[in-house]
C-alpha cells in the first residue's frame, strides 16, 4: 500500500506504482501531464517546493509531511522519504497514507483543548463559590461578635448557640483552607509537613461537635504505634473529615456510631485504620466502584457520591493507597498505608 515514484529534478513525476494511483484517483498520464507542485495543496506547494531544492543539492528528504488533493477533491496527508540520485537528476521516493493518523491527531487536540477549556471552568467555578461564600460566613461571625451572652439565661439556648459558633467558625476555616488550596494547585509540588493524627483530629472533631454529639457517637483512639506522617495538612483533615461524617451519616438506625482509629506500623509500611459499625457494604456488588465519582450506595438524601472519592484522591495524589473491607450492616474497614 505504500506510494512508490519516481520524480525528475524538473518537478515531474516519470514514474509511479499502482498505489499512487489508486489512492489520488488521476490517470498515470495525468499524473505524468502536469507538474508535481499542481497536486500539492495550494497551502503546502511553497514549503515543498524549498525542500525539494534540497534534494536537488544532494540532500535527502526524511520524515516529511504534505498535503496531496486527490482528483475527487479529497485532501491527504502523505508522509515521504525522498533520496536524490544526482547523476541521474531523478528522485526516488516512498509515502505512506497518513490522513487517518492526522485526522486522529487532530480529534486528541480538540479534546484536549476542551478539557483544559472545562478544567479551568471547573477550577473557576470551584474558587469563585468558594471565596464568595466566605462573606455570608463572616456575616454570621459578626453577627455572634454582637451577641451579649451574658443577658441570655436559658442554658440550652447558650449551648446551642455556642455549637453554632464552633459550626460557623469552622466552615470559615475550612472554606480559607480551601480557597488557599485552589490557589496553590497549579504548583507541581504539594506542600507536606508533619502532621499529627491527635491534633489534626481534634481539630475536624470541633468544627463538627454539634453533629458528633447529636449522633452519640463513642470513639476508640490509639495512635501510640504513630504519631503522625509526613502528609499534607489540608488533605489529611479532609481525610478524617469525610471518614467521620461518612459513618455519621450511614450508621445503622438505632444504633449509635462507634468508631475506631488507630495507627500501626507493619515493616515499613505505615498506616491509619478507620473502622466503624455502620450500614457497610456489598462489597461483591459494589467492591470495585466505592472511590467512584457520584458512586452511591445507600438511599441517603444528602448523599453525593463525593466524600470517598475525595479521600482516595488525597491519599493517592501522594503515593500512598487505601484498602476498604466490608459486610453489610457490619460496618466498614478503610487501611490507609501512606508512602
Amino acid at each position: 500500500m505504500d506510494l512508490l515514484c519516481i520524480a525528475g529534478y524538473d518537478g515531474y513525476f516519470k514514474k509511479v506504482n499502482p498505489a499512487v494511483v489508486k489512492l489520488l484517483g488521476y490517470s498515470e498520464e495525468e499524473l505524468f501531464s502536469k507538474p508535481i507542485r499542481e497536486f500539492i495543496h495550494v497551502e503546502d506547494r511553497d514549503l515543498t517546493a524549498r525542500y525539494r531544492e534540497n534534494l536537488k543539492n544532494n540532500v535527502p528528504l526524511v520524515n516529511y509531511e504534505n498535503r496531496y488533493v486527490c482528483k475527487s477533491g479529497e485532501i491527504i496527508w502523505l508522509h515521504w522519504t525522498s533520496i536524490p540520485l544526482e547523476d541521474e537528476k531523478l528522485v526516488y521516493a516512498i509515502a505512506k497514507n497518513i490522513t487517518h493518523k492526522k485526522k486522529l491527531e487532530k480529534e486528541r487536540i480538540e479534546h484536549l483543548i476542551n478539557l483544559v477549556d472545562k478544567n479551568q471552568e471547573l477550577k473557576q467555578l470551584n474558587y469563585t463559590t468558594s471565596h464568595d461564600l466566605r462573606s455570608p460566613v463572616n456575616n454570621l461571625l459578626s453577627i455572634f461578635g454582637f451577641l451579649d451572652f451574658s443577658k441570655i439565661d436559658d442554658d440550652e439556648v447558650l449551648e446551642t448557640l455556642d455549637y453554632m459558633k464552633l459550626a460557623t467558625e469552622g466552615l470559615n476555616k475550612s472554606l480559607n483552607n480551601y480557597v488557599d488550596l485552589l490557589s496553590k494547585k497549579d504548583q507541581l509540588n504539594i506542600e507536606l509537613e508533619e502532621v499529627d493524627f491527635e491534633i489534626t483530629l481534634k481539630l475536624v472533631k470541633s468544627s463538627i461537635s454539634s453533629l458528633l454529639g447529636n449522633a452519640n457517637v463513642t470513639f476508640k483512639i490509639d495512635f501510640s504505634a504513630l504519631r503522625g506522617v509526613r502528609h499534607n495538612t489540608n488533605n489529611m483533615e479532609s481525610i478524617f473529615l469525610n471518614l467521620l461524617t461518612n459513618s455519621i451519616k450511614y450508621a445503622r438506625p438505632d444504633v449509635p456510631p462507634v468508631i475506631s482509629i488507630k495507627s500501626q506500623v507493619e515493616g515499613e509500611k505505615k498506616q491509619l485504620i478507620y473502622s466503624d459499625n455502620g450500614l457497610g457494604f456489598d462489597m461483591e456488588k459494589f467492591g470495585s466502584k466505592i472511590f467512584g465519582l457520584n458512586q452511591k450506595f445507600h438511599i441517603k438524601g444528602d448523599s453525593k457520591g463525593v466524600g470517598l472519592y475525595l479521600v482516595y484522591n488525597h491519599i493517592n495524589s501522594l503515593g500512598g493507597t487505601i484498602a476498604v473491607e466490608s459486610e453489610v450492616n457490619k460496618g466498614a474497614t478503610f487501611t490507609i498505608t501512606f508512602k
